[in-house]
């Protein structure tokens, strides 16, 4: 392994905007263009690790404007198989309280506009299944580093960068389903085109709009509430690295017997 390469990678979300202190910049191409920030590759527990801020240094990039399919490549090429997706999220539910942390286990998407693949232009058509879009190895390594972390739960994604009516929020909530975010799709299933380990490591920052004991969220909320977990975050994900196996996972084989349009790297 070089120094410009790594086994994990971070993408950090919203107030999450660095990692690895002294870690060295690698510039990088991608087919889809650039990645939010050009990626910084250091060590943590003698892992080498990628770190790519999702909405750019300075939150530039509104959640529809975020760049994943180049993050994602991005990781990818750098030698990355294992990836940590840290996000603030909204919560449908009461007892999902402000600064509690969630492992979800599904993803409902609910974005458009969007890049949603890696294999839009090309033939042969690719069909990737994202029918669980979360490493379970990486889900079981999160949960067991982090005391009174939630296990499971769905996320629901909506477009942004606008928050949810309080009429939308009651319909998510009453769909049984536990979060609701802006950024977690495509990431996710872009990931599993790539065949790589995809685990979110979601921060509650506030009760959604129809929540009954939740009020209209800002975004100034948002951020100041993600501020107050995040050295939290950065502990639990530093130990999440260290723990991580190394071993072959079913992630890395979603594209086995698929014919590509092109090469990976």
């Amino acid at each position: 392994m070089t120094s410009k390469s790594a086994e994990i990678g971070v993408i950090g979300g919203s107030g999450f905007y660095s990692f690895l202190p002294g870690a060295r910049v690698v510039a990088i191409e991608t087919p889809f263009g650039p990645p939010s920030e050009p990626p910084v590759v250091g060590e943590i527990a003698g892992r080498r690790v990628a770190f790519i801020p999702r909405h750019g240094a300075d939150h530039r990039f509104a959640p529809h404007r975020v760049n994943y399919r180049a993050n994602v490549w991005a990781l990818r090429a750098l030698g990355v198989r294992q990836v940590l997706a840290p996000c603030a999220v909204g919560s449908l539910r009461p007892e999902l309280t402000p600064g509690t942390i969630v492992v979800p286990d599904q993803l409902v998407d609910r974005t458009w506009g969007r890049a949603h693949t890696v294999y839009d232009e090309e033939s042969p058509v690719v069909h990737v299944s994202p029918a669980d879009p979360y490493c379970p190895r990486g889900r079981r390594t999160v949960v067991a580093q982090g005391k009174g972390l939630r296990d499971g739960g769905t996320m629901v994604v909506i477009n942004g960068p606008r928050f949810s009516t309080r009429a939308e929020s009651q319909w998510h909530a009453a769909q049984g389903w536990s979060l609701v975010g802006m950024t977690g799709a495509p990431e996710a299933t872009i990931a599993r085109e790539l065949a790589l380990c995809y685990t979110s490591v979601a921060v509650v920052t506030d009760h959604d709009a129809g929540v009954s004991v939740g009020e209209g969220v800002t975004h100034a909320e948002v951020l100041a509430q993600f501020g107050k977990s995040i050295e939290t975050l950065k502990d639990l994900l530093a130990k999440v690295i260290a723990e991580l196996p190394e071993t072959d996972c079913a992630c890395r084989h979603s594209l086995d017997g698929l014919p590509l349009p092109f090469e990976l790297p």
